[in-house]
């Protein structure tokens, strides 16, 4: 379902912001960019398009939040720990460092999560102060694009619709691991199906 549509006039309805939303920059970091030690096919390609929805961001007046993982060493999802993947985004390694490029706001809140070793925390909910964050401004509407689609994006899209959040998945601006070749499209068909609005850039009001 598009958030965009075609009224009876022929017209199209644009989506409108408010201070009542917030956009959510889910794990844009280097590690999963090409190159990185667990990059993400075509990662560093969000990040065009993300700033564009920064741009739109500010011109609107939204908060912005900053996701990231922010491991210790020996953390649980490390393969050499018993997990399934490779080390990354140890905390103040240059991994671990927001994407090159990545217009993020001076007063963005960063949101720091899988900080423990025995914690995988994919959503940016899991162990964070997030939730009371984005109510303490009013938040009821987040708009959550970035890294992966199927693990840390899917995850925090299902936690933010739990916590009672609408949710609009900015489709052109997330891309998947795929460690099966669907995993990406089966993500995105389980966020819509849970309620998330997948949306681009030309559905928003200028």
């Amino acid at each position: 379902m598009k958030a965009a549509h075609a009224a009876s006039n022929g017209t199209v309805t644009r989506i409108h912001l408010s201070e009542r939303d917030a956009l959510v920059v889910v794990d844009v970091q280097a590690d999963f960019l090409p190159g990185g030690r667990l990059a993400v096919p075509g990662g560093d390609e969000v990040v065009p398009t993300l700033n564009r929805y920064l741009s739109l961001a500010q011109l609107r007046g939204l908060r912005v939040f900053a996701s990231s993982d922010w491991h210790p060493p020996r953390h649980c999802s490390f393969r050499f720990h018993g997990g399934p993947w490779p080390e990354h985004c140890v905390a103040g390694t240059p991994g671990a460092a927001f994407a090159p490029g990545l217009d993020l706001p001076a007063d963005a809140v960063i949101v720091d999560k899988g900080t423990q070793e025995h914690s995988d925390a994919y959503s940016a909910f899991e162990g964070t102060d997030l939730a009371r964050r984005l109510r303490d401004i009013g938040a009821r509407r987040l708009l959550v694009g970035g890294l992966a689609t199927d693990y840390c994006v899917r995850a925090t899209v299902r936690d933010a619709l739990g916590e009672g959040f609408d949710v609009l998945l900015l489709q052109d601006a997330i891309r998947a691991v795929n460690v099966k070749p669907d995993d990406g499209e089966r993500a995105e068909r389980e966020m819509e199906e849970a309620g998330a609005t997948p949306v681009h850039l030309q559905d928003f009001a200028p």
